[in-house]
């Protein structure tokens, strides 16, 4: 499942090539021609994301979400006049005179008003990428994991939480800041939490700007190899970058858990 970085380069993308004019959108699957009549034909005011969550919104008051989940799909070409027959199972299709998008196998994928985009917004945690006006959306942050003794491991993968980290950046967050993942989230202090959201917003911000989740300080401006880019995550066996200690791996919660259990005690 793509993590938020991925979903804020697409929405930047979007923005690129759609917004401010108008856009067609047809469903050529079937399942989403409904969605597609509300929108198609007006024009796109801006596209947005919240973690791992997509909001285009339109100039008649209507926003599509879309969560891709593990299986969606997008891909973006230019045409020439003609578009070219949907390839697979394309849910939604969105063109104008010289680009289109398609979207295939979305978790997500509605049409709704602007009341119903406050309650999903009310609904997920705080994304770091996003504006933090004066601490606020820290604060937010803060609250929610010292407010449960869930463990912090688990915390970070709660998009009600914190919006888009997934699993590499869970682990890779909490390496960067020593800390236990099975840490309750009442016994991790104020300094730690506050270190975890600076170090989300920097790492996202690379994966934004570089399309790779690149955690190691010393490879941002680079072009590390994949088995180069981490200090923790699918390492498992091998020696830790700091310690030596050989990487762990666990099952928490049906997803697979990465740490040091020496730098991480």
């Amino acid at each position: 499942m793509p993590e938020g970085h991925t979903v804020h380069r697409t929405a930047n993308q979007f923005n690129k090539i759609f917004a401010g004019n108008s856009v067609v959108v047809e469903s050529p699957q079937g399942r989403f021609r409904d969605g597609a009549e509300n929108i198609s034909g007006q024009t796109l005011v801006n596209a947005r994301a919240i973690g791992k969550q997509m909001f285009l919104e339109f100039n008649n008051d209507l926003t599509l979400r879309i969560h891709l989940g593990i299986y969606g799909k997008w891909s973006f070409m230019n045409h020439d006049g003609e578009l070219p027959e949907p390839m697979g199972q394309v849910r939604a299709r969105f063109s104008n005179q010289a680009s289109f998008a398609d979207l295939r196998g979305p978790t997500v994928c509605e049409v709704i008003t602007q009341h119903e985009v406050k309650a999903v917004e009310q609904r997920l945690g705080p994304d770091p990428l996003n504006p933090n006006p004066r601490g606020a959306e820290m604060n937010r942050f803060i609250h929610r994991v010292t407010k449960s003794k869930t463990p912090i491991g688990l915390a970070l993968m709660n998009q009600e939480v914190i919006s888009g980290i997934g699993n590499v950046y869970r682990a890779e967050i909490l390496f960067r800041a020593g800390i236990n993942p099975h840490t309750p989230g009442t016994q991790v202090s104020i300094e730690q939490l506050t270190q975890i959201w600076n170090d989300s917003v920097q790492l996202l911000k690379v994966g934004v700007k570089t399309g790779f989740m690149i955690t190691r300080d010393e490879l941002f401006t680079k072009r590390p190899k994949k088995d180069e880019r981490n200090f923790v995550y699918k390492r498992e066996g091998l020696p830790c970058r700091k310690c030596g200690t050989n990487i762990s791996i666990e099952i928490m919660a049906a997803r697979k858990l990465y740490w040091c259990v020496s730098c991480q005690s």
